[in-house]
């Protein structure tokens, strides 16, 4: 399996830019396709973006397209999520996740996850 931190939320203003990091630790980040997911008070957990494992492909919800982008750094076994021109709408706890190459491409679920980290965007 594979553990996930994240780090790098923050209080920040409409507008402002952001960027998370997970990171991983366990077996080769190579074998897993990551996402990014949040967690808005009222809301079931949505996702936000997702990166195949060799990042040759990447997904992204249609309110955050345009405005943030996934990175991943196998080597490094990181995930980044950097976020720009942050909005109210984008707080939340996000969430990084791994799947299993083999439950497909996009990811039919996300087998491991991280405890979040905070981001509250402020009008």
């Amino acid at each position: 399996q594979v553990q996930l931190v994240e780090s790098g939320g923050g209080l920040v203003q409409t507008g402002d830019s952001l960027t998370l990091s997970c990171a991983a630790s366990g077996r080769t980040l190579v074998i897993y396709n990551m996402g990014w997911f949040r967690q808005t008070p009222g809301k079931n957990r949505e996702f936000v973006s997702a990166i195949k494992s060799d990042a040759a492909s990447t997904r992204y919800a249609d309110s955050v397209k345009g405005r943030f982008t996934i990175s991943r750094d196998n080597a490094k076994s990181m995930v980044f999520l950097q976020m720009n021109s942050l909005k109210p709408e984008d707080t939340g706890v996000y969430y990084c996740a791994a799947a299993v190459v083999g439950a497909g491409w996009p990811p039919r679920g996300y087998e491991y996850w991280g405890q979040g980290t905070q981001v509250i965007v402020s009008a």
